[in-house]
């Protein structure tokens, strides 16, 4: 987007990374900052937001797109697990909402560009949680576009990516056991 003359806000929580890419975007020619934002902490997403607007005078997108999914059978009980999970795929979605929504509000635009996975309409053993977050960021989105009419939402629900996050997984059997079970139809993992 930066390389075809939109101004870009990049935010993630590995700020040296993000800051990096930003600079990379800047010496090709973009328009870029990057921030490190955790969706995590509310007030990382309002900065986020705010460096859009005082940087770029609006904020036009926001694409969340943060997420985990250390996938373990329930009976693992990785509740620490499970509870970033839910604060990382849910709460952000919801963090990000509030410090665009007042925005987009203000300026009679916007778009909200949310990323779920094919997770949110296929469960398969040990990614109960992971589905659980992903069908309700599909959930808040369907609310969120019935309410907010005149603005966008957009839902976006990729399967398997190439990310880190299969480096998150516990254990060499379930780290591998994604790549053997999705889902040829769907891509779900």
């Amino acid at each position: 987007m930066a390389g075809r003359g939109s101004n870009v806000v990049l935010g993630a929580r590995r700020g040296d990374r993000v800051e990096q890419l930003g600079a990379e975007l800047r010496h090709n020619g973009g328009r870029a900052v990057g921030v490190p934002t955790d969706v995590r902490r509310r007030e990382n997403l309002v900065r986020l937001v705010d460096t859009a607007v005082s940087g770029f005078g609006r904020l036009d997108a926001l694409v969340d797109n943060a997420g985990t999914g250390p996938v373990s059978p329930l009976e693992d009980l990785r509740v620490d697990e499970w509870d970033d999970m839910i604060d990382v795929n849910l709460r952000g979605v919801l963090h990000g909402i509030a410090a665009a929504l007042p925005v987009f509000r203000r300026q009679e635009a916007g778009h909200f560009v949310m990323v779920a996975s094919a997770a949110a309409y296929r469960t398969v053993p040990g990614q109960a949680v992971h589905s659980a977050t992903k069908t309700a960021v599909r959930t808040v989105c369907d609310g969120l576009r019935q309410e907010v009419g005149d603005l966008r939402v957009t839902i976006v629900s990729p399967g398997f990516v190439h990310t880190d996050f299969v480096n998150t997984v516990v254990g060499p059997e379930t780290r591998a056991a994604p790549l053997v079970r999705r889902d040829a139809d769907t891509g779900s993992l």
